[in-house]
């Protein structure tokens, strides 16, 4: 089959709507009918060359849809069923799938940087040669092909634009608070920047029913937007930020700070905003290749440090969850969408989220 793509072919460039072709689906495959995709930063570090991958590739890892159609063995979904994909696909039995770490999953390790299925191949063709997928969904595209353990069904209910958000940004900030760091009711909690995953680590604090949630950003818009997502206290970050934490728990640091910003000097702040016996969970990431460096005395006092990419996520637990969460009006999504997009117009998308500004601009598709 036939459809209709977005293809990064060089750092960039531009992404250019192609119609690609779909070889077949092989054992354990489902097919999904794409109706809404969601524009991460992720996806833009590809474009400006800050995240090395393989080209020609077709971008979007925060999918939802129809399922169209499943290889042989699958039994998780059926045909019909509305699906979230996760683009962390685990094969369920390596090293690190039996240790219960499906992030760290080998074949997904060894194929997802080079533009491959778990199984090593590409299922999409581009004037007859192989088309590389992105974080095993490709999600701006009419359809997408990921294994099983990608496509998770979520309640009808949900509508698709709003469905799509929980397979990344939602889940990541949400779960490092929820399942990650297992955030205690009452506790102190710090989320430094306020884009999506960060005002999704603010809702996750308000889930787990956390005290005092400050909310750290340079940016009054996103500051006044976490104090709609459940932020107590809305600080531009520096100096007096770190004394009004300290201040409001009683000259410690807070219980747990959520670094969600990706700049290298915020990672000084977490560990300065943090009390001695505290948890920080690294969500934000820079450059693969950038040095950093901290001051080793703020890493004592038996401070622990997590760097998460996923927010602790088991999909087939998590992601109906969240659904329900959602249609239960105790988690915001409409929200967090601040534009939606045609997949001709992509590419404005991302030059708006290059200007600053966007929270979550969606595809629909």
């Amino acid at each position: 089959m036939q459809f209709r793509a977005a293809v990064l072919h060089e750092v960039g460039a531009p992404l250019a709507i192609e119609r690609v072709t779909m070889t077949g689906l092989r054992r354990g495959d489902v097919l999904v009918r794409l109706r809404a995709s969601g524009l991460c930063h992720t996806d833009l570090e590809v474009i400006q060359g800050s995240l090395a991958y393989p080209m020609p590739i077709v971008l979007g890892h925060e999918g939802a849809g129809i399922v169209e159609a499943v290889g042989e063995g699958v039994t998780h979904v059926a045909p019909g069923d509305h699906v979230v994909c996760s683009w962390n696909p685990h094969c369920g039995h390596c090293f690190y799938c039996e240790r219960d770490l499906p992030i760290l999953c080998e074949p997904f390790i060894r194929n997802q940087p080079r533009g491959r299925l778990l199984d090593g191949e590409s299922r999409y063709r581009l004037g007859g040669q192989p088309l590389h997928h992105f974080s095993v969904v490709s999600s701006h595209a009419k359809y997408c092909v990921v294994p099983e353990s990608g496509a998770i069904r979520v309640p009808k209910e949900i509508p698709f634009d709003r469905a799509c958000l929980i397979g990344c940004g939602v889940m990541t900030g949400v779960g490092a608070v929820a399942r990650l760091a297992k955030v205690e009711a009452g506790s102190s909690v710090v989320v430094i920047g306020c884009g999506a995953v960060g005002l999704n680590a603010v809702q996750g604090a308000v889930i787990q029913r956390a005290g005092a949630i400050f909310a750290v950003d340079t940016d009054p818009v996103k500051l006044a937007m976490a104090k709609q997502f459940g932020a107590t206290h809305g600080l531009a970050a520096g100096a007096e930020a770190l004394a009004e934490i300290k201040s409001a728990t009683a000259g410690r640091g807070a219980d747990y700070v959520f670094e969600c910003a990706g700049v290298d000097h915020t990672l000084q702040f977490m560990l300065d905003a943090l009390r001695p016996g505290g948890q920080a969970v690294i969500l934000g990431k820079t450059n693969v290749g950038k040095q950093v460096s901290l001051r080793w005395g703020s890493m004592m006092g038996e401070r622990r440090i997590v760097r998460s990419s996923y927010g602790g996520a088991r999909p087939r637990r998590d992601f109906p969850w969240l659904a329900q969460l959602y249609l239960d009006g105790q988690l915001k999504l409409d929200e967090l969408i601040t534009r939606r997009l045609k997949l001709e117009d992509i590419n404005a998308g991302f030059d708006a989220m290059t200007r600053g500004g966007l929270v979550r601009a969606v595809v629909e598709l």
